[in-house]
């Protein structure tokens, strides 16, 4: 039995008065003789390793909904271009619609998960995936497509906020860490991924069953969050938090130096992310004239980059801090951004792209669960409020930017170049953003 309420403890001084009460974050695991019990800081301390693999299976296959919403039917970008006779750019606005209602749909989701628990917001959010994403798999024209998208966005925004409070609800310091880059470890892949399988299914099935398969995946989702997943946020912290308002909350965060920092560098790595996911279907299509299958071949091998990143910037952070990691893929992220620029116009080809860009992809794997860390450590009592914010930014910052890429590469289409310049100038971005409003110098370190 765990007794998750924080408990104000009292020590006994020796001249026998009273001492002033002091309030602590300890945890006491419960036993066979409390007296005794060890004081544990948080309440996934006392989880089973069982359980805890257990939390990271379904919550990172929840956070995985997110990405695969977006970027499962990348592949198919010329399909739909040519279905719908229509523009590239058009069929970018489908994903950048999908992305802003993602965005939206996690500031809704991150402020009702602190007043309301963690449970109720999933579900009914997650019901609203399934019902979008039957909708996209049946829309008659590229107008409803796009709003089936944004639905479906908003639908898959209450995975990530939900399994990010979650994590933050049970575990802090360096423990936060650890499961929060194994979440950041799929938030960085499935984008990756989710195109290879993308392009296996339009080998079996035409570009509308995408979305069917989406809605299957929403439905599993949706069964196992109702079996499953406990509510980690009991009633007493939530009439705690409650004192406060949602303006509040917000305010709290949004007057953090740190964290407005690390928000607007998590937001910059992934839009350079997105801009290079949008901009690759016709990129390598089209110019490198590559296959729907090849073209999920490069997405696999990036993602080894990307699991790399995440695995030892996650252990150089809970080491060193993951300020200084990301003075390290910050400036990665710029000078790979930069080669790819530089191989192009030295006519390198396939693999002047390639190369630096697996490199890119590296570094955007160690920056993500770094900002993350940085973000939620700070805001544990708001955890879904901060998660929200981060998630919107992330995704409403990259739906915006993304699409550049295409209005540059209107009526000289898609090349590197103009890929990697809008990727180089949201690295710039977040270089500044360390070095001038983080600070790393005066970021203290992480807790036990």
């Amino acid at each position: 039995m765990l007794d998750t309420a924080s408990i104000p403890t009292q020590a006994a001084p020796l001249d026998g008065r009273r001492a002033p009460a002091m309030h602590t974050d300890a945890i006491r695991a419960l036993g066979h003789n409390p007296a005794t019990a060890p004081i544990v800081l948080h309440p996934g301390d006392s989880i089973s390793t069982r359980r805890r693999v257990l939390y990271i299976i379904l919550l990172g296959a929840l956070t995985a909904l997110g990405p695969f919403t977006i970027d499962l039917y990348l592949p198919a970008f010329p399909v739909l271009e040519e279905d719908f006779q229509t523009t590239a750019a058009a069929i970018q606005l489908t994903l950048t619609g999908t992305m802003i209602g993602f965005a939206l749909g996690q500031l809704v989701v991150g402020p009702l998960s602190d007043k309301v628990g963690r449970r109720i917001p999933l579900i009914a959010v997650t019901a609203l995936h399934v019902v979008a994403s039957v909708a996209a798999a049946l829309a008659p024209t590229l107008e409803l497509l796009t709003v089936a998208r944004v639905l479906m966005g908003a639908g898959a925004a209450a995975g990530g906020v939900v399994a990010a409070a979650v994590i933050r609800d049970l575990f802090g310091g360096k423990r936060l860490v650890v499961m929060l880059s194994r979440m950041a470890l799929v938030t960085g892949v499935a984008p990756v991924l989710a195109p290879l399988l993308g392009s296996a299914l339009l080998l079996v099935m035409p570009w509308r069953g995408i979305f069917l398969v989406l809605a299957v995946y929403s439905t599993v989702m949706l069964i196992s969050a109702a079996l499953f997943i406990p509510e980690t946020l009991p009633r007493e912290r939530r009439h705690e938090m409650g004192s406060t308002t949602v303006w509040q909350r917000y305010r709290s965060v949004f007057t953090d130096r740190v964290f407005i920092g690390v928000l607007i560098i998590g937001a910059m790595t992934f839009s350079g992310l997105f801009s290079y996911l949008s901009a690759s279907p016709f990129l390598f299509q089209q110019e490198y004239a590559f296959d729907a299958q090849q073209y999920g071949v490069l997405f696999a091998i990036n993602s080894v980059g990307v699991v790399v990143g995440v695995q030892i910037g996650s252990r150089l952070a809970a080491r060193f801090g993951p300020q200084w990691v990301l003075a390290f893929s910050t400036a990665a992220l710029a000078l790979t951004g930069t080669a790819i620029i530089l191989a192009d116009s030295l006519g390198l080809g396939i693999w002047g792209t390639m190369i630096p860009l697996f490199f890119f992809m590296t570094s955007c794997g160690f920056t993500f669960p770094c900002a993350q860390v940085l973000a939620l450590d700070r805001h544990g009592k708001a955890a879904g409020t901060a998660q929200s914010i981060v998630g919107a930014a992330n995704f409403g910052v990259a739906g915006l930017v993304s699409p550049i890429v295409g209005w540059i590469a209107v009526g000289s289409g898609i090349t590197a170049t103009t890929m990697a310049s809008v990727m180089v100038g949201c690295a710039v971005i977040a270089v500044l953003s360390l070095w001038f409003i983080v600070r790393p110098r005066t970021v203290e370190r992480l807790a036990p």
